[in-house]
């Protein structure tokens, strides 16, 4: 399984550490049924993440025709809505309106990257997974209603606005979609594709390699529906 990790304009580096590690880690314990690497949809770059200016390199772009897994990551930056001023700006000019993570997200919109998801979602030997608002980025480009899905708590609304059928879980896997809630459930979400692609032994090793224990349960579309308690 090749694993193409998205880097845009404003990413959260946690959201693609994370998985890039646990990943690797499992494309070494396979012996190398595991492959990954940092691409963006303007091809080979530098990109800058939300977090302090740290920048990740991207070494090619986006191929979303290439069978395998491509892995969405959410933005990093302030909470809050786009037009609000934060008190540290106020008296000092216009604020730095593009931190603001759903401005951020929104951005991506903007660019060849919603047409590259479109087209990955299209195909069959392709899984799309996401890190915490990673999925509101194709949610926001129309890509996900009627799916099964979940983001981070504070942007379970916006899914469930755009016809995305919500699931509060760690891990939500919808067949050739993967979606991870919280920023450091990219952990879980990679150590997740690890035992469904290859399998729970090597998926075991690198958690011990990694000492951490999965979350929750990973949520499927599977078995009775469960009764109201």
């Amino acid at each position: 399984m090749h694993v193409q990790i998205v880097l845009f304009d404003g990413f959260d580096p946690l959201d693609v550490i994370a998985p890039y590690e646990v990943l690797y880690a499992g494309g070494v314990a396979s012996g190398g049924a595991v492959s990954v690497e940092l691409v963006s949809a303007e091809g080979a770059r530098e990109v800058v993440s939300g977090t302090g200016g740290l920048a990740l390199r991207a070494t090619a772009a986006l191929d979303a025709e290439r069978p395998g897994c491509v892995l969405v990551p959410g933005a990093s930056g302030r909470i809050g809505e786009p037009g609000e001023v934060p008190e540290e700006d106020e008296g000092s000019g216009e604020a730095e309106r593009d931190e603001f993570i759903p401005v951020l997200l929104g951005r991506t919109l903007t660019t060849e990257l919603p047409a590259l998801l479109k087209t990955a979602m299209a195909r069959p030997d392709v899984t799309v997974a996401t890190v915490c608002g990673g999925s509101l980025v194709l949610a926001m480009a129309g890509l996900l209603e009627g799916r099964h899905a979940t983001s981070h708590h504070l942007g379970l609304d916006l899914l469930d606005a755009t016809g995305v059928h919500v699931v509060n879980a760690r891990v939500v896997d919808d067949g050739d979609l993967v979606t991870g809630s919280s920023v450091t459930s990219g952990l879980d979400l990679g150590l997740y594709l690890l035992e469904r692609e290859v399998g729970p032994r090597v998926a075991h090793a690198v958690e011990e390699l990694f000492a951490h224990e999965r979350r929750g349960v990973v949520w499927r579309a599977r078995g009775p529906v469960p009764a109201p308690f």
